[in-house]
């Protein structure tokens, strides 16, 4: 038996790991290329989660990396937020000095939320966005870290992590590309209760490709006895070792603490309860180290020494003495900055905490609570208030724990914790009916009701909303905690709790605000009507009161609401309104942001110059005010009405600037998607793919919201049409539909045009016309024009190229009619819309038999002052047509080599087809080309190139005369062709030929 100082209890020697750590090395050489990595540990208590961490560790930094560990501290999962994300970032600090201050240059102070080192943290009380910016600060930050060394982020117990720990984890995994980064983070498998929050986050993280998981088994016994040899430093007796692999059930942890009991003589008698196994060391300690342990229990997963000193009424030689008792006997370790103490394992703190007698616990806590009261430079500042907010719960003294915890959520709301303010105020509620009135008469809304404007001293004449808190002030807060953080069903319900018991009547404006609160969840998660109903209903009970706060931001919203859905022209009269209101309060950002409105409002609903004057107006004063959210959502707007105008090298230019704007302020994660695809969207219209295509690579596909990803996805579905990849633009389509769950005009309206294109491309006329007809059904808004006219063009294009089809025929006059319908509601005045509607009127003639090249030259003479190939080519491509149909061979040759011009300028790969296509079956020269199209030669039919473009017009079910109309030959000698063809298949009639030709892929899919 070895000697008291000879005896240890942690094996020198790393057993049973090498699969793992290989793992582990893979990940680290990956990242050292540019390929970030994430890892999860996960594994039992004691299985030795954090043992391979700290060997990782170490071989990482001997490879040159910089590690940095951070662990969750157990109180997080109560409010206390970033804190392992802290804890590493104060580790990488400490490690790079300087250069990680130069790295958090530009953040504005923002990351001194998470830590205080890096500047002054910027108030965010007001911002919607704050927390959107921090995230994307964190990730430029690691961004620069990582730019020519590679990090680890290694971070202990995600099990105890907080809410807001785990959406800034999400959102590095999902935004770091490139990044020379590692992240292991460690958790408790055994602990995930069905319910437990961790498991949707690791659900998430299970559908990103960069992160692996690895799951730590136990220990089979010739590992334990390896365990026991590098413990013991001898060969241990085999009775022994088959004894402590049975009772440890291969968990490491267990092993030591067993192999230390035999250590100490105590061979015999222990139970098999686990807890009595994890007390047997600290019971063998003399009562004061226990009473300390007891103490250190309770403070949290770390306590600070000078806390605990005054905590323990011991005098310093004794504290200091009983502190290296328990250091020597291995149960307490120092904490990495050498502030405090912490359980070498948490198993045993836990144990210890569970074996405290009734009410000493609440004793030991309000102790804590008392002292961090009257000294609260005793711990870090970013956990004082929250940390007080738990002593004081803890302690069960609810006169205390109500303005701690409501101080906690102030404090949480300004880091953007936005899921720990909530849980703090919903605290604040459950102890409201328990707190002495003399008490909440102290609490005043100016210190908690940060988010709530709807005080009115003039319709609340006795001030009692001015003079104290109220229980409907903090449901207030956390309504909009609960939606920022995306609590959808939360804030709904703490909605509907606060508006029983507020009086409609005496107090409209409150009602008014959570029936607000409620639209704008409803907006933000696409849910139902987008929240339009509610947001009615606020506005009818402000309409007639006198102006405030929230009938100015009512109005504004309800504009806005209007604006991206179903615009109308007395939106126009509303917006001014709530800037008329605005102005009288002095509220310049309500004012700002409704005149944003309005300047889209006027430009799609056809007064241009005015729109434009006033969206670049509010830019330039937002960018005078560095108000960031306000100049996104005028970029985003201003660039989307250049688009909508035709004006793509405009639109272009300032999304991009845009786009610089939201990453220089940490705005890519919030507008940055919508912005990106905004400048994706008129590279289109120029015809700059490749550009369109490299930016929306970029762009993380696990970001942004359902909406914008919808947007995103159509856009590279549009891309992949234009270049006839067909299957990929079918899979981008389905992607962009399944994230479409909101019914707002400009979301569905382009998805339903992708849809008709890639039907008509693909020869399913029956689809493109029920698409058609399903989006009539729906209704079009005028101030949506933009998004109507192509799709009505394009559907009618496939009516035109459908004639001859019995089964379209019959019913094709009333579908027109449809069309016509739709087109007179919709605005025109502009020349991209003047363009299309002249464009949708041939095409409409063409689909009744009557095909002129004139309607098509009028409008290819109004589109091409634009300077876009699209929609011109088409006009072209039909015209050219049109004139080969009347023999004018030499103006039809013309006008398709300008088709073919524009389509090459677009990249429509589909439309230089056609316009080869076209020259073929007429005898006309195309336009050369660097690639032309294959021809299909079914070599064992020996059909010739003009059998098979007749077999392609019987396959789609047209006669002889038809055939002869389109190829520009007599119907005798298309009947010829028709029974060449016959003979060659060996068929005997039509139908069979047109069976043979869809088997052999020689016709359209679905035609």
């Amino acid at each position: 038996m070895l000697s008291d100082v000879e005896r240890i209890s942690v094996s020198p020697v790393f057993v049973g790991r090498s699969a793992e750590m290989a793992e582990l090395s893979t990940a680290l050489q990956r990242a050292g290329e540019g390929q970030p990595q994430a890892l999860l540990i996960a594994g039992d208590a004691g299985v030795g989660k954090t043992r391979l961490l700290e060997e990782f560790v170490c071989a990482a930094t001997a490879r040159g990396a910089v590690a940095a560990v951070g662990g969750c501290v157990e109180i997080g999962a109560d409010g206390l937020p970033y804190a392992p994300i802290a804890a590493a970032l104060r580790a990488l600090h400490h490690e790079l000095g300087v250069e990680m201050e130069q790295a958090a240059a530009g953040s504005e102070g923002r990351l001194a939320q998470l830590l205080p080192e890096l500047g002054h943290a910027v108030p965010e009380a007001h911002d919607e966005f704050g927390r959107a910016r921090l995230f994307e600060h964190t990730a430029q930050l690691f961004e620069r870290l990582t730019a020519d060394r590679t990090v680890v982020l290694a971070l202990e117990d995600l099990h105890w992590s907080d809410r807001s720990t785990r959406e800034l984890l999400v959102y590095l995994l999902r935004s770091l590309r490139g990044s020379r980064l590692v992240i292991v983070a460690t958790y408790r498998s055994d602990d995930l209760h069905r319910r437990h929050p961790l498991r949707p986050f690791l659900a998430e993280l299970e559908r990103l490709r960069t992160v692996q998981r690895l799951d730590l088994p136990r220990l089979g016994r010739a590992e334990v006895a390896d365990q026991l040899l590098g413990i013991l430093a001898d060969t241990p007796d085999p009775a022994l070792v088959s004894r402590i692999f049975l009772r440890s059930e291969g968990i490491p942890f267990f092993v030591e603490e067993l192999a230390a009991s035999y250590q100490g003589g105590c061979s015999t008698g222990l139970t098999e309860s686990l807890r009595d196994l994890l007390l047997v060391r600290v019971e063998a300690l003399p009562e004061a180290v226990q009473s300390v342990l007891r103490a250190l229990a309770l403070g949290g997963s770390a306590v600070e020494y000078g806390l605990l000193r005054a905590v323990l009424p011991l005098p310093e030689d004794e504290l200091i003495g009983a502190l290296r008792a328990a250091v020597d006997a291995n149960i307490l370790r120092p904490t990495p900055d050498g502030d405090g103490y912490r359980f070498r394992h948490a198993l045993v703190r836990e144990a210890v905490a569970d074996d405290l007698l009734p009410g000493e616990g609440g004793r030991i806590t309000r102790r804590y609570a008392t002292v961090l009261s009257e000294q609260p430079q005793l711990v870090p500042a970013v956990e004082r208030t929250t940390r007080l907010a738990n002593y004081w719960y803890s302690a069960g003294d609810p006169a205390r724990a109500l303005p701690a915890a409501l101080d906690a959520s102030r404090e949480a709301r300004r880091r953007n914790a936005f899921a720990e303010q909530l849980q703090m105020l919903e605290r604040a509620l459950e102890l409201w009916d328990r707190v002495p009135e003399e008490v909440l008469a102290d609490l005043r809304p100016a210190d908690y009701a940060e988010s709530y404007p709807a005080c009115s001293c003039d319709e609340d004449p006795n001030g009692e909303c001015c003079e104290r808190l109220r229980y409907v002030d903090v449901i207030a807060e956390a309504a909009v905690a609960a939606r920022l953080c995306g609590e959808r069903e939360r804030c709904l319900n703490l909605c509907k709790l606060a508006l029983r018991h507020i009086d409609e009547t005496t107090d409209p404006s409150r009602a008014a605000w959570f029936w607000g609160q409620r639209s704008r969840v409803q907006f933000l998660f696409d849910a139902g009507d987008n929240g339009r109903a509610d947001l009615a209903k606020a506005r009818a009970l402000v309409e007639n009161g006198p102006p405030n706060a929230v009938q100015a931001e009512v109005f504004a919203r309800y504009a806005a609401c209007d604006m991206v859905d179903w615009p109308e022209p007395e939106d126009i009269a509303l917006a001014e309104r709530a800037i008329g209101i605005a102005r009288q309060i002095s509220d310049e950002p309500v004012e700002l942001h409704a005149r944003v409105t309005l300047g889209t409002l006027q430009v799609i609903l056809g007064r241009e110059a005015e729109g434009l004057a006033e969206l670049q107006h509010v830019l330039s004063r937002a960018v005078e005010l560095h108000e960031p959210d306000l100049m996104s959502r005028a970029y985003v707007n201003l660039s989307d009405v250049y688009e909508g105008l035709g004006r793509s090298e405009q639109a272009e230019a300032t999304a991009r600037e845009g786009c610089e704007m939201a990453r220089a302020n940490g705005l890519l994660g919030a507008s940055g998607s919508i912005l990106q695809g905004n400048w994706v969207e008129p590279l289109i219209s120029l015809g700059r793919l490749d550009e369109a295509q490299r930016l929306l690579d970029a762009v993380s596909h696990e970001l942004g919201t359902p909406t914008e990803s919808g947007f995103l996805n159509r856009l590279r579905g549009l891309i992949a049409l234009l270049r006839d990849d067909l299957p990929a633009a079918t899979a981008q389509l389905l992607n962009a539909r399944a994230e479409l769950v909101g019914g707002r005009a400009q979301s569905w309206l382009p998805v339903s045009e992708l849809a008709i294109r890639l039907a008509a491309a693909e020869g399913r006329f029956d689809g493109v016309r029920s698409e058609l007809l399903a989006a009539v059904g729906e209704g079009f808004p005028s101030g949506k024009s933009r998004y109507v006219w192509p799709l009505l063009l394009h559907a009618t294009a496939a009516e035109a190229d459908s004639r001859g089809l019995p089964a379209l025929d019959a019913d094709r006059p009333a579908v027109l009619e449809q069309v016509r319908a739709a087109a007179s509601q919709l605005l025109r005045g502009w020349p991209l819309a003047d363009g299309f509607a002249l464009l949708l009127d041939a095409e409409l003639a063409r689909a009744e038999g009557d095909f002129q090249a004139e309607p098509y030259l009028r409008a290819a003479a109004v589109l091409e002052p634009l300077g876009l190939p699209y929609p011109l080519d088409l006009a072209l491509l039909r015209a050219a047509e049109a004139e080969a149909l009347q023999g004018r061979r030499s103006e039809a040759a013309a006008l398709l080599r300008r088709a073919e011009e524009q389509a090459a300028r677009h990249g429509d790969v589909r439309m230089q087809a056609s316009a080869r296509q076209l020259a073929d079956r007429a005898g006309l020269r195309a336009a050369e080309s660097a690639e032309p199209e294959p021809s299909v030669e079914p070599a064992a039919f020996h059909l010739t190139p003009r059998e098979l473009a007749v077999l392609r017009l019987v396959a789609l079910g047209r006669s002889n005369r038809q055939i002869a109309e389109e190829l520009y030959i007599s119907p005798k000698t298309a009947s010829v062709h028709v029974s060449n063809i016959l003979a060659k298949l060996e068929v005997t009639g039509r139908g069979e030929a047109a069976a043979l030709a869809h088997r052999l892929r020689l016709v359209p899919v679905g035609a």
